[in-house]
């Protein structure tokens, strides 16, 4: 399971109608299987239609992806699908790591191989998350202020919440959060996720301004950019809850994130000055 079925949306799913192997391969039928026992027929075409829309999507942004990486990709894909549908429908702790592989036609070996802790096959976009966050401080462009970068590459992760019905997204986010406050080793795995990205955060912000990540002003600046993600997850949580969904919701929760931000602006202006003048934003 993605972090975005936790913030409410998909980064990326497997192929329509199959697994994630391709056609005429063992276990091309699995997650579609697996999806319909644990949680009901009704959902598989709204998913169908994400696999489809993030798949065509990935394709066309990384034409050169080879046959080999393609099947490792996908074959992630598929744990990660199996055990989605399997923690939302019995919960983590219901749920084993065999019981998984078994579920997803593959071998204990090749299921570690993917995912080193079942903690991570429940956050396991974590990486990607981490790396367009980080992508989008070290590229801002000269007179984005940090928040502004930062809100933007989370908003823009957004993508693929639009293609899943309402009702369904809504549950699959509320779901997640809660097995994530309330699993003790999930909510282990979130504190240390983020923690990477105040640290992956102030490594880039100490870069620019040519200082060192340990210092205060970068180190500070990093904790509260990521706690931005934090403010989208519970803003998400409480505004399903009182019944928005759609449009409504999203922007609900965009601009809880950005009245966040905001508050964050002031405190951060005098490093983004510092960042744009001395760092590689603001060379000649």
């Amino acid at each position: 399971m993605g972090l975005g079925e936790v913030l409410g949306y998909r980064g990326r799913m497997s192929e329509p109608g199959t697994g994630v192997i391709g056609t005429g391969e063992p276990g091309e039928r699995v997650p579609d299987g697996v999806i319909a026992e644990e949680m009901g027929e009704e959902i598989i075409d709204s998913l169908r239609r994400v696999r489809h829309a993030e798949e065509t999507r990935y394709r066309a942004e990384h034409p050169g992806e080879g046959l080999r990486e393609r099947k490792r990709r996908l074959t992630r894909h598929l744990i990660s699908d199996a055990a989605t549908a399997m923690f939302a429908s019995r919960g983590f702790d219901a749920v084993t790591v065999s019981e998984i592989a078994d579920r997803a036609n593959v071998s204990m070996k090749t299921l570690y191989n993917y995912f080193p802790t079942k903690e991570s096959m429940v956050l396991d976009e974590a990486d990607e998350l981490i790396d367009g966050l980080a992508a989008a401080l070290r590229d801002r462009r000269a007179g984005m202020s940090l928040t502004e970068a930062f809100v933007g590459a989370l908003e823009a992760s957004m993508y693929g919440s639009d293609l899943l019905d309402d009702e369904l997204a809504a549950h699959v986010a509320t779901t997640f959060a809660a097995m994530v406050k309330q699993t003790p080793a999930l909510h282990a795995h979130w504190l240390e996720i983020q923690d990477r990205l105040a640290r992956v955060a102030a490594e880039q912000l100490a870069l620019q301004a040519g200082t060192e990540p340990t210092d205060p002003a970068p180190a500070v600046a990093g904790w509260a950019l990521a706690g931005l993600v934090q403010v989208d997850m519970d803003s998400r949580v409480r505004h399903i809850r009182a019944g928005r969904r759609g449009a409504q919701l999203r922007d609900a929760v965009a601009g809880d994130v950005r009245q966040a931000a905001e508050l964050l602006e002031t405190g951060l202006a005098s490093l983004s000055r510092g960042t744009q003048a001395g760092g590689r934003n603001g060379s000649a």
